[in-house]
């Protein structure tokens, strides 16, 4: 054999094997707070936001941004790079939505934020501002429940003439602000307000999603409005802590600033360490 031949074969076995190197690596975002840190894991299969995450975290950008709007029970969302940056609302970059309907709103989920469908009908993301979900529990019928369209199928199943006790009952309840009631009210007249309008007025839900809502809880009404790419693999106790903070228009009173770094670290120790499963071995 050639000695050219011998090298072009070492070559060839020196890159393969640094390619699946690199294969079996990931990043490993931290989140720096003073409530601690929040470990997460971008998904490979929403690559726009998951190398624009990165990048931006790389350069430093998203240090000294604020977790900026906080709900509790509901989400902790910061890292305006651009507000920060001084650059004009109407100059920030956006990203094309990747919405994956395997991935949905449950707590720990980083989600990208966004302007809402009035302005923004291609679901485009902001391109650095993010939320981690905290949410709450549901049980199956509110999370299958598609309210959106319920609320519209509502109001057109109330001008029927035999339902007018229903609609006084539904005013009733509105006007004294029973809103669990009302809600319940809702709910129960769900399919019969689907078969007489032959509308759809649920979501579609794996057993396995509807088993996580009840128990690990999340904010399913987002589902499939926002791009989710990622993860929180360590320290949601850090993101409850954010989200307990006192606040005035949602905004923390004692300002909650982040510092983001990226590590390469091997799968199989994100494995070992966080005791995380790849989506694609699940």
């Amino acid at each position: 054999m050639s000695s050219s031949l011998l090298k072009f074969l070492f070559l060839s076995l020196l890159l393969s094997s640094t390619w699946a190197c690199g294969q079996n690596k990931d990043y490993v975002v931290t989140i720096s707070t003073r409530h601690g840190e929040i470990k997460a894991i971008l998904f490979d299969d929403i690559p726009e936001h998951k190398n624009n995450f990165i990048a931006l975290a790389e350069a430093g950008r998203f240090d000294s941004t604020q977790f900026h709007r906080v709900i509790a029970d509901f989400m902790v969302q910061g890292g305006d790079v651009f507000g920060k940056e001084k650059l004009p609302p109407n100059e920030w970059p956006t990203l094309p939505a990747e919405i994956r309907t395997k991935y949905v709103h449950r707590k720990g989920m980083i989600s990208a934020a966004r302007q809402g469908d009035n302005v923004n009908p291609q679901k485009r993301s902001n391109g650095s501002q993010f939320f981690i979900v905290e949410g709450r529990t549901y049980e199956e019928e509110e999370l299958v429940t598609d309210f959106t369209a319920l609320q519209k199928a509502v109001f057109q199943y109330m001008q029927y003439g035999d339902q007018q006790q229903f609609k006084q009952e539904y005013t009733r309840l509105y006007e004294a602000g029973m809103y669990d009631s009302l809600t319940s009210l809702v709910l129960s007249k769900r399919d019969e307000i689907a078969k007489t309008l032959n509308v759809k007025l649920t979501k579609d839900y794996t057993p396995e999603q509807i088993r996580m809502y009840a128990e690990v809880g999340g904010t399913p009404h987002l589902d499939f409005e926002y791009t989710i790419f990622g993860e929180v693999i360590s320290g949601l106790d850090v993101v409850d802590k954010i989200a307990a903070e006192p606040t005035t228009n949602e905004i923390p009173n004692d300002p909650v600033y982040m510092n983001v770094t990226v590590e390469r670290v091997s799968k199989n120790k994100i494995t070992k360490e966080y005791n995380y499963v790849y989506p694609e071995t699940k």
